[in-house]
């Protein structure tokens, strides 16, 4: 499948304020259809989209986009308060169309409004699109949950009818349901869609799939799955040529020494005969210069096959790509089995988590699973008719969904050091090291770091408590984090020694955790268990 080109980057490169670089000499194109953009954890992803978003400004190179551009940011940022207009994107214009037919003819207004005297209209049908009225314009981003915020800003960038779309992780926090509805958006998505996503089935519904690797955009016409077999032929095909040429070398070379063998046994024959006299010394002074210069050319010929062997080796290792992955080994905290650890109330009835038990709290959006996740870890008292949460241990790791509890200013060093001020700053390194945050990366301000290393930041936080805790709750842990590093998380949490409640709408990942228990948490408040996942309904 070819397509024109929508964006294309010319060497383009971008370095942090303190030097460190994100992007080095990236060139390449971006189709003009729906493009899935895949790539490891740090690659620099998210930077790139803000670069062609106008939000960063390379430090050298240039992007050329064939039209507008609107961009979806990884975390949505806006006060709880705000209009829902505002998290559409309209506010400013529709302040202007209300005041225009409030009687106000100021030309900033119209200047405001532009070609978009529907707007509300439009954003109305966009809104019962996605199950509110029209007059929930005006509502507070605070009154809906996080996945209907995200959903309502797509929605929003679409109404807003910019030839390029970039959405960095629309997905993260969404329910199946809203899944399902953002991936109707995107079947029929008006012009040129840019996704930056680690959800399987949001990059399947892709045309093109486009990879961020080693300073170069490499496009593939098709979906992930697609662009998946591919690289995975291309790889077979390059470790083969590898080893093929390896072998070769390794021929050349023993050559090269049985040749050198075979000269010095003529070396020492030609010597004996001169020695014995067997031949006039003129002839024999110029037997020995021809063997000398014939040698030197052998010599010569056969250094040349085993430098030429060589450089098939190096171009055939290149070609063979080596993907780094974190390394995952989470604390023995030593907790008994049987020991209670925590405990949901609701309707006279309990449900206890004990160690090393595996416990999913599933829900749709707006339930209030991380409402009652931060009610367990933080304390406080729940709001009348909901579900009760009591810890049972002090020994508690806690990965919030947002990641709220870095400190955006300070490097990952030191946001570890904050939960462990008795542990080396070498061990600290060492563990980061283990997570990929090396060098430049972990002496970088949290805020500079991509969602998939602030998401390894704080985990490198619960690696390193002492004591190890008892129970680990996280909520959406396999948000930001590619395919790869969901995988060793898994592994890591599957041979993790205690307990662990887990939120996650990536049933996949849950499946992989062996589960004990399935609380479900319904919108009206109530808790129950299910016999699995497949009962699960939202």
């Amino acid at each position: 499948m070819s397509s024109s080109p929508a964006i294309t980057l010319h060497d383009l490169s971008f370095s942090w304020p303190d030097g460190a670089p994100a992007l080095d000499h990236v060139s390449g194109t971006l189709s003009a259809g729906r493009t899935g953009l895949v790539g490891r954890n740090g690659a620099g992803k998210s930077t790139l989209l803000r670069l062609i978003a106008g939000e960063l400004a390379p430090s050298s190179g240039r992007i050329v986009a064939s039209g507008e551009v609107g961009f979806l940011r990884q975390t949505l940022t806006l006060r709880a308060d705000a209009p829902l207009a505002e998290l559409l994107g309209i506010h400013r214009t529709l302040a202007a169309l209300r005041a225009i037919e409030a009687g106000d003819v100021a030309q900033e207004h119209f200047d405001a409004v532009g070609d978009d005297w529907d707007i509300e209209s439009r954003a109305g049908e966009a809104l019962d699109q996605l199950g509110f009225a029209p007059a929930d314009i005006d509502r507070r981003v605070g009154e809906v949950s996080g996945g209907e915020a995200m959903l309502i800003a797509i929605m929003g960038l679409r109404i807003r009818r910019t030839p390029i779309t970039l959405l960095d992780e629309p997905t993260n926090n969404l329910d199946r349901r809203t899944r399902a509805r953002l991936g109707e958006l995107v079947d029929a998505w008006p012009g040129t869609l840019v996704v930056v996503s680690h959800d399987r089935e949001l990059l399947e519904r892709m045309e093109h799939t486009a990879e961020l690797f080693a300073g170069r955009i490499e496009s593939f016409g098709g979906p992930y799955s697609a662009w998946e077999a591919h690289h995975a032929q291309q790889q077979a095909a390059a470790e083969q040529a590898a080893r093929s040429a390896q072998q070769a070398l390794k021929v050349e070379k023993r050559q090269r020494v049985e040749a050198e063998t075979k000269l010095a046994r003529r070396e020492r024959t030609a010597k004996q005969t001169q020695v014995s006299g067997g031949i006039p010394k003129i002839l024999a002074g110029n037997r020995a210069s021809k063997a000398q210069a014939s040698a030197g050319a052998l010599r010569g010929t056969l250094d040349s096959k085993v430098d030429a062997a060589q450089a098939a080796v190096d171009a055939a290792d290149a070609r063979v790509r080596v993907d780094e992955r974190i390394s995952l080994a989470l604390p023995d905290p030593g907790v008994p089995r049987g020991r209670r650890l925590a405990e949901f109330r609701w309707d006279g009835r309990a449900t206890v988590l004990q160690g090393p038990e595996r416990t999913a709290l599933v829900g749709a959006n707006g339930s209030g699973k991380s409402t009652l996740l931060a009610q367990l870890v933080h304390g406080g008292e729940p709001a009348p008719g909901r579900p009760t949460a009591t810890l049972l241990t002090d020994r508690v790791g806690f990965l919030a969904q947002r990641l709220d509890g870095l400190d955006e200013a300070a490097s990952a060093i030191e946001n570890v050091q904050a939960v462990a001020p008795e542990v080396p700053t070498g061990t600290i390194q060492n563990q980061l090291a283990r997570l990929l945050l090396r060098g430049e990366a972990a002496h970088r301000p949290v805020g500079t770091l991509s969602g998939g290393e602030r998401f390894r930041v704080a985990l490198a936080r619960l690696l390193l408590a002492d004591p190890p805790a008892q129970l680990l709750v996280l909520d959406e842990p396999t948000n930001n984090l590619d395919l790869a590093s969901v995988e060793q998380l898994a592994q890591a949490l599957d041979a993790y020694r205690g307990a662990l409640l887990v939120v996650s709408h990536d049933f996949a990942f849950l499946e992989r955790l062996g589960l004990d228990t399935v609380l479900e948490l319904d919108g009206d408040a109530g808790l129950r268990e299910l016999p699995g996942l497949a009962a699960h309904t939202g």
